[in-house]
């Protein structure tokens, strides 16, 4: 049933906070920093007991053997593409795993999360991507699984490799496509000015929208942007590098669930992170 696990992600105050500990599914090096050991990557986070972790197929399995029921809900990565490197390959791809929504239920995820990719001059790329997402929506519907895409707009990778365009006006058409491709929930960037974010909260049309963390911040930039965007109508955040590569990602996650389910402040979440600086 579809609303059983929408509810087990946004749990009782209505909002998400996602951990992505996905990003070794798509073969970059530099990913990996922080998550090189995912049995105690994923145990730290589990911990700190944020509503969701993202996962791939392979690693999942650690999540759902922690034993307990309030461990957090999988939400499970189901593509793989190559396009983070600099310089790009000469071919591109973008691939869903096999009965994706099968290994899913298999896994017991709550959710399953598919990339909704427009790379400049990459056509095939994004073609492929709304094939995915089109394969996928049927498939949840007929087992009752959310289906959460993620429309990115991505700058030309010799600017360096996984930089998002911030540009509102590439944002709104992508996360509209999405929300009428038959998204459940929308994980989306947020765009250069996030006091403009509520355009992408009306374009979703009614949709969650959880806000993706982009590369590693100063601990206050990450949350005062974090509070400007639950102020702005978003329903939670997809961060990864941001927790996973701080030196302590349990007071991290701490500190961002005090401003997705509690409204704290700045100042009261960043109480949270031991040593906190920046």
């Amino acid at each position: 049933m579809k609303s059983a696990r929408m509810n087990r992600l946004f749990g009782t105050s209505g909002n998400c906070f996602d951990v992505a500990i996905d990003h070794g599914m798509f073969n970059e090096h530099s990913f990996l920093a922080g998550i090189e050991n995912m049995q105690k990557a994923i145990q730290i986070i589990a911990d700190a007991k944020p509503d969701a972790i993202q996962l791939p197929p392979g690693t999942a399995k650690i999540l759902q053997s922690i034993a307990g029921k309030d461990r957090p809900a999988l939400v499970l990565r189901t593509d793989i593409a190559n396009v983070y490197g600099n310089p790009l390959p000469k071919a591109l791809f973008s691939e869903v795993i096999d009965r994706p929504v099968e290994q899913a239920l298999v896994l017991d995820a709550a959710c399953v999360v598919v990339n909704l990719l427009m790379l400049p001059d990459q056509p095939e790329v994004y073609r492929a991507c709304v094939r995915n997402v089109n394969a996928l929506k049927r498939e949840c519907e007929i087992y009752g699984m959310p289906l959460m895409v993620e429309p990115l707009v991505m700058q030309d990778n010799a600017k360096g490799a996984y930089m998002v365009d911030g540009s509102i006006d590439k944002i709104l058409p992508l996360v509209r496509q999405a929300a009428e491709l038959g998204a459940d929930i929308i994980k989306a960037d947020p765009c250069d000015n996030v006091e403009e974010y509520h355009r992408v909260i009306e374009i979703a049309q009614g949709l969650p929208v959880l806000v993706r963390g982009g590369g590693r911040v100063a601990d206050r930039d990450i949350l005062t942007r974090t509070k400007t965007l639950m102020q702005q109508g978003a329903r939670g955040i997809v961060y990864g590098r941001n927790v996973i590569q701080h030196p302590d990602p349990r007071g991290m996650t701490s500190a961002l669930m005090a401003i997705v389910h509690e409204g704290a402040s700045v100042d009261a979440a960043h109480a949270n992170i031991a040593n906190g600086s920046h």
